[in-house]
């Protein structure tokens, strides 16, 4: 009986979740629930979804309003009807206009006109599908007016926003919000009416006791509509069925690329090859998952055609299919990877295909993919209200004081010290936390769907462009709707920015072919830097934490670094099986220890599991579990889950399965700690191994035209480490680093030779404009000559032109940088205002007698601290306090279990919790030869010797080492003074105020 429902999707307005609603309707014995929220249908699905468990008929539609100013309603008779409310409101949301006060004619949904509205509208005249909705409060207007005639088009419409008082105080702070303004200031227009409320069945029944028409009119509009969507185990896939002209036709069509593709990649043809391929495709056929991979292919296809890079991953990974036709370049034979982890008779949804492209290629792929397939959107998440956010936005609607608020964010109160207006704060805060406050676009999600997107949802249109959806993907894939994910990642960026530098500065370098995976997995060289944790710049493997473990796992081959990109994630570390892990892959002997039926089920990680696939086999061979039940494991590791009861059940069969192979209780536990370890952080081994194959690839370049690559980093923004560090890799392998120059940089960096010159976008206080005025100068009349000429041919103020003398730009000159400084305040000043137009004639210098201003070398690394954020000199040259040892970070091998002094240059430093919830810190440095060292300042000094920011560290410590990597475990830390900056000499300092 209730046509007109609100969640708390109903952004900034509703109070309560779409399930909240579903209950409220079952404790109030309603039969039949239509919930339509504000210009959204979020929770649309879900709510057609939970409906059955509550014994409610959905009904779905949408309150359309302009505002907060409530137009109409419209209920959707049937999926077409819900398509059609989807697509009005979308037209108008992408175009940004406002909806129009009359509804249109829907086909297959009714709209229901507010009392209010009609009566403001003098409207007359109503369509088939259109009605006038009565409330409970219209009651007592209804009889004087002169639609109580209209008794064949009068319903109840009786809105649910809240629950109670406090929901609607919650909602009226929700609208301040929403407005940005004071509670106290908010317009009674912009609220909904404390009277919003869900009455009984037979309270409501009572109010219209005296109208039964109405009462039959609402029952009768309501049988009339049936929204249904497919859901668990009755959904149906959702995604584009057929890619060509026919099912037959795509079949044929992928088993031709298969013969096409498979010279290429197995140019000998084993028997091992040609029946996984058969059996592969047969599965693929039978469980219509053809056009899937025919639409991820083609995606591909038209990325190569723009010689664009890309990386397939996911559990996609583990399908020859998937390798022979191109979207991946992860040799499932080669790996044996475990195919039902790709597809098995229990997966009802299509394997995952994460496919990264360029961050700067992605959004031209994106734009392929809407063109290309006729029903695609965005995928969207919902951002929520989180505590923090709540509590500041709350106490600024109650007009606190910044520091009350402030306070109050922090924790920094006691409850009983708090006064009223605070103690609401907190209350509201803890109410409003976790509601949706925007919806957002997924990061990689898209959606190709056979029906027309509107089928489902309404679309926004975000900034960029692209419909997107307004649901996430939990919900998505219970009703059979599969994401396709394409992603953007800089280190694809970096290997085709560094093979297009090789071509401009080694023109002399055959054309390289960035596929030759096989070739670069076989090369010693690149293997032997891998082993020693060289590998600063290459995307995934350039971290301290992973670069330690190659050291320790000796990681020489390709497999040995499939292996290390799973053992580093959280699932297998923190099960304690990493260190396990690397003591089996030393010690040959300790092999033996392994329990030995997971021994047998996993000999190529040592008995231990470091792969989803392992978790899948363990649970299977080990436990007993078939693959379905298995696959309930693989879901809770991808943290897909709605609630956790599935899993506990699963792990209760687990249990009572190993009980009856007679497996010890202790040995159960154990094993299950294990895999529950990996709940949300495991990799499947075919995603680590196409990570691997990146790896590869940046390992190649970074081995055989190092400084190309780097420069190629720099300029996609690094990665893991400071710009500072990646120029200082840089310098290690020979390049020589030179300040931003007016005739040789550009925005970006540049190399020519073994010279990088940094580009003009490290430079802060630099203004685009006159950047691009200079360069375009540049180019269209040749290489600037001196000062003068530079004047001349680029209108620019005093502030700008001082940036480039100070960074070193004009050194070409040969000139001081004072005394440029000084000729270019006088020569500006006497050119005075000048046009944008270029002068005929170049004006007349006069060359102003200066006397010998000296600059040193410290001046110059403080303009370049200033101006580029750091020095291009080493921290060593500029600390003014002696150097006690002068001890290396080679030389910690040979002080075990003893103290030593190292001084090093802060690369990186960050936190970790210990299990007591307690600060730890671990911090990377390198010495005066460039070496790397690690320090950990453990719970009991981390406190006392805070790291601060960037410079030359005094390192005091005990010498650890594991499994071959050392490092100082700290009992002090110091920073090392600078020397002064000779210019600020004057100025006062802390030492010298207090004596």
């Amino acid at each position: 009986m209730y046509l007109n429902c609100h969640s708390y999707y109903s952004l900034r307005f509703g109070t309560f979740s779409e399930i909240e609603l579903l209950k409220m309707g079952q404790a109030n014995h309603i039969a039949t629930l239509a919930l339509t929220d504000i210009n959204n249908t979020s929770a649309c699905m879900n709510f057609v979804r939970k409906s059955k468990e509550y014994g409610i008929k959905p009904i779905i539609g949408i309150d359309f309003r302009n505002g907060a100013e409530q137009l109409y309603v419209g209920i959707a008779k049937n999926n077409e009807g819900f398509r059609e409310l989807n697509a009005f409101l979308s037209f108008h949301s992408h175009k940004n206009i406002k909806l129009p006060p009359i509804a249109p004619v829907f086909e297959h949904a009714y709209i229901i006109y507010p009392f209010e509205n009609v009566l403001q509208l003098e409207k007359i005249n109503f369509e088939a599908h259109e009605y006038i909705g009565i409330s409970v409060e219209n009651l007592r207007r209804l009889p004087f007016s002169k639609y109580k005639s209209y008794t064949d088009k009068l319903v109840i419409q009786q809105p649910v926003t809240f629950r109670n008082k406090r929901d609607f105080n919650a909602h009226r702070l929700l609208r301040a919000i929403a407005n940005n303004t004071l509670l106290s200031k908010l317009q009674q227009t912009e609220e909904g009416r404390l009277s919003e409320q869900m009455l009984s069945k037979e309270k409501l029944l009572e109010a219209f006791q005296d109208f039964p028409q109405l009462v039959t009119n609402t029952k009768t509009l309501m049988a009339q509509c049936n929204v249904g969507f497919g859901f668990g185990a009755s959904r149906v896939s959702q995604n584009q069925q057929v890619f060509g002209t026919s099912k037959e036709e795509d079949f044929n069509y992928l088993q031709q690329l298969c013969e096409d593709g498979l010279p290429k990649r197995y140019p000998t043809r084993t028997d091992a090859v040609s029946k996984r391929l058969a059996v592969e495709l047969e599965t693929i056929k039978k469980m219509d998952f053809v056009s899937y991979f025919l639409i991820n292919h083609d995606i591909v296809k038209y990325a190569n055609s723009k010689g664009y890079l890309h990386v397939g991953r996911g559990s996609g990974a583990n399908s020859i299919v998937a390798y022979i036709i191109g979207i991946t370049d992860v040799d499932p034979i080669e790996l044996d990877l475990y195919f039902e982890r790709f597809i098995n008779p229990y997966r009802v949804s299509p394997p995952d295909f994460d496919i990264d492209f360029s961050w700067k290629d992605r959004e031209d792929v994106t734009a392929y993919i809407f063109r290309r397939f006729k029903n695609t959107a965005l995928l969207a998440t919902y951002n929520t209200f989180k505590y923090r956010a709540v509590v500041r936005e709350l106490g600024k609607v109650f007009g606190l004081p910044k520091e009350e608020i402030d306070k109050l964010c922090k924790g920094h109160f006691s409850e009983n010290n708090l006064d009223d207006m605070g103690k609401l704060v907190l209350k509201y805060s803890a109410l409003i936390k976790d509601f949706p406050n925007y919806l957002s676009v997924h990061s990689a999600g898209i959606l190709i769907l056979d029906q027309p997107i509107h089928y489902y949802s309404a679309t926004d249109l975000p900034p960029k462009g692209f419909a997107t959806v307004q649901f996430d993907m939990i919900i998505a894939e219970d009703a059979g709707i599969f994401k396709f994910d394409i992603l953007g990642q800089r280190g694809l960026a970096k290997i085709k920015e560094a093979i297009e530098i090789i071509k401009v500065n080694r023109p002399e370098v055959p054309e390289i072919d960035i596929t030759q995976i096989e070739t670069f997995k076989n090369d010693a060289n690149i293997n032997n830097l891998l082993s020693r944790g060289k590998a600063i710049g290459a995307y995934y493997v350039e971290s301290p934490a992973m670069r330690g473990l190659m050291c320790k796992l000796k990681v020489n081959d390709y497999l040995g670094l499939v292996a290390a990109s799973s053992v580093i994630r959280p699932g297998v570390s923190s099960s304690g099986m990493k260190n396990e892990y690397i003591r089996r892959h030393r010690e040959p002997e300790r092999r033996k220890e392994a329990n030995a039926i997971l021994a047998q089920i996993m000999p190529e990680t040592y008995g231990i599991m470091v792969y989803q696939e392992d978790v899948l086999k363990v649970a299977n061979q080990f436990a007993g579990l078939d693959l379905g039940e298995a696959d309930v494991l693989r879901r809770g590791m991808s943290g897909k889950f709605r609630s956790r009861a599935e899993f506990t059940r699963v792990e209760e069969k687990f249990r009572s399965n190993c009980k009856a192979k007679g497996y010890p209780d202790a040995l159960t536990t154990e094993v299950w700690d294990q895999i529950a370890s990996f709940a949300g952080y495991a990799f499947a081994k075919g995603h680590s191994a196409s990570y691997a194959v990146e790896s590869y690839q940046s390992m190649y370049l970074k081995c055989y035209y190092p400084l190309e690559f780097m420069v190629a980093v720099l300029n996609n923004g690094g990665g893991f480490y400071s710009t500072e560090h990646y120029i200082h890799e840089a310098r290690m392998w020979g390049a020589q680093i030179h300040a931003p120059c007016i005739n040789l940089s550009d925005h970006h960096n540049t190399i020519k030779g073994v010279a990088i010159y940094l580009g003009f976008g490290y430079l802060k206080n630099l203004e685009n404009l006159v950047v691009q005025r200079f360069l375009t100068e540049r180019q269209l009349y040749g290489a600037f000559k001196s000062l003068d000429d530079f004047i001349d041919r680029v209108i620019i103020s005093i502030e700008q032109l001082a940036i480039l003398i100070r960074i070193g730009a004009f050194k070409f000159t040969g000139l001081e940088k004072n005394e440029l400084h000084w000729q270019g305040i006088f020569k500006i000043n006497a050119l005075k205002k000048r046009s944008g137009n270029p002068s005929l004639f170049k004006p007349k210098h006069k060359q102003f007698e200066l006397p010998k201003l000296a600059h040193s070398w410290v001046e110059e690394a403080y303009d370049q601290i200033e101006l580029l954020g750091f020095p291009l000199y080493s921290y060593f040259d500029l600390i003014s306090e002696e150097i006690l040892s002068d001890a290396k970070a080679q030389d910690m091998q040979h002080h075990h279990n003893k103290e030593l002094l190292l001084y090093g240059i802060l690369v990186n430093t960050r936190f970790n919790t210990t299990k007591n919830n307690k600060n730890m810190r671990l911090s990377t440095f390198v010495d005066q030869e460039g070496d790397y060292f690690d320090v950990v300042h453990f719970t009991n000094v981390v406190d006392k010797y805070p790291i601060h920011g960037m410079g030359v560290y005094a390192c005091y410590g005990k010498v650890t080492e594991e499994f071959g990597h050392c490092s100082i475990a700290a009992i002090w830390t110091k920073k090392l003074a600078f020397k002064t900056d000779p210019r600020a000499s004057d100025i006062p300092t802390f030492e010298s105020l207090k004596k």
